[in-house]
């Protein structure tokens, strides 16, 4: 009988090179291993000779850096989310878009299940596991770490010894690390205690703020309906423009966050987050935002804010809530263009300039000088109307 197909996210480390021998072992079933490349900067093409090795039946390196910026990373930056106030959700928007093409792998090589490395503890088996509910209801999902018997990093090891896995186990960090074109995420280890500074050194992308310029670095990007398109009126690809906006934001000590926040499954958990150019992007978009769009759309949009950020964090991007909420935010975005110049300083970004053939914002209305275009004698009667009620709570 042709053996069964499972599609597994394939990482290249210890966990997944596991996970893919032990769904052999225990599912006599051909496994795919399906490599993402969202700008983490790995050698790709050893993660998949190691892939081959372990005992892949096929390799799929596919480059969704592109995709990932213009379609989740632009959209996500347009609603202005942020989780709790600090988190720009680097990780959890990464997830969805794996998981959309691992499905379809999937469906290309009929294959009968999809598994991933995510432990039974964090956030991404549920944004993994949603998103394939969405898109593909009926495909089994093999999720290792709920069900086998391997219960920590040492049982692996020593799985992977017992079985001739060929890895490699070097001295672990004390903490763990999660990469991505738009972000670097830290967890775990001695990051467990939410009194304990991070190591030195930890980072990869910010400098510390002792080792930043002592000149500011300045940037004009320019925007088209909410999306950055240019950096110093030039036009720039995505890929490119996050590249250049980490660069300079990393090495003037912009966009590192520490944090405890609320897991979707219920518990707290500490996490140091680097997001130099998504940083600016946020500062720069909500600057050309203040000049071209209308008050009560602004207001309308920040109110929603914090249940998109839910939405992205918990992993229900693919949900019909979140396509009716895109649709507004696409909407709300249609005359936020122009250019936005920031002055970037040890950490700090200041908005110094902004303008758009759109801007809302009139110079001979706003004016402390005379005008002829608002009668100061009617804001007599509005205050009135407005204090109203409040009057009126005070009469007996």
């Amino acid at each position: 009988m042709k053996k069964k197909t499972i599609v597994l996210a394939y990482s290249g480390g210890l966990d997944t090179s596991v996970i893919l021998h032990w769904l052999k072992e225990n599912y006599n079933a051909n496994v795919i291993a399906y490599i993402a490349d969202l700008g983490q900067k790995e050698n790709l093409k050893a993660i998949a000779a190691q892939a081959k090795r372990v005992g892949a039946s096929k390799v799929y390196v596919e480059d969704l850096r592109n995709e990932f910026i213009k379609d989740f990373v632009f959209p996500m930056i347009q609603s202005s989310a942020v989780y709790e106030g600090s988190y720009l959700l680097g990780t959890s928007i990464a997830r969805p878009l794996i998981a959309k093409r691992q499905i379809e792998i999937a469906k290309k090589e009929k294959a009968y299940a999809v598994s991933h490395g995510s432990t039974g503890k964090g956030n991404d088996q549920i944004r993994f596991e949603l998103t394939f509910k969405a898109l593909a209801p009926k495909i089994e999902i093999i999720a290792p770490w709920r069900i086998w018997n391997l219960e920590s990093r040492q049982c692996c090891i020593n799985y992977a010894k017992e079985h001739g896995i060929p890895i490699t186990v070097t001295k672990a960090k004390p903490y763990s690390c999660d990469r991505n074109i738009y972000h670097t995420s830290y967890e775990g280890g001695v990051l467990e205690d939410p009194w304990v500074e991070p190591p030195k050194g930890m980072l990869e992308l910010v400098k510390p703020l002792d080792k930043t310029p002592n000149k500011s670095s300045y940037l004009n990007i320019s925007f088209k309906d909410g999306i950055p398109y240019a950096i110093n009126t030039k036009k720039i690809n995505p890929v490119n423009l996050l590249i250049k906006l980490n660069k300079v934001g990393g090495k003037n000590g912009v966009g590192v966050v520490d944090i405890v926040e609320n897991r979707f499954v219920g518990m707290k958990s500490r996490g140091v987050y680097e997001t130099p150019g998504g940083t600016i992007l946020n500062v720069a978009h909500r600057a050309i935002e203040s000049i071209t769009m209308d008050r009560e759309v602004m207001h309308l949009r920040d109110t929603l804010v914090p249940k998109i950020s839910e939405l992205i964090y918990n992993g229900f991007w693919f949900s019909p809530e979140m396509k009716a909420l895109q649709a507004f935010i696409k909407e709300s975005q249609k005359n936020v263009t122009g250019d936005v110049r920031l002055k970037i300083y040890k950490g700090n970004i200041t908005v110094v300039g902004r303008r758009s053939k759109n801007s809302l914002y009139n110079p001979k209305l706003a004016t402390f000088e005379k005008d002829n275009l608002y009668n100061q004698k009617d804001a007599t009667g509005f205050i009135k109307l407005n204090s109203l009620r409040l009057i009126l709570s005070k009469i007996k």
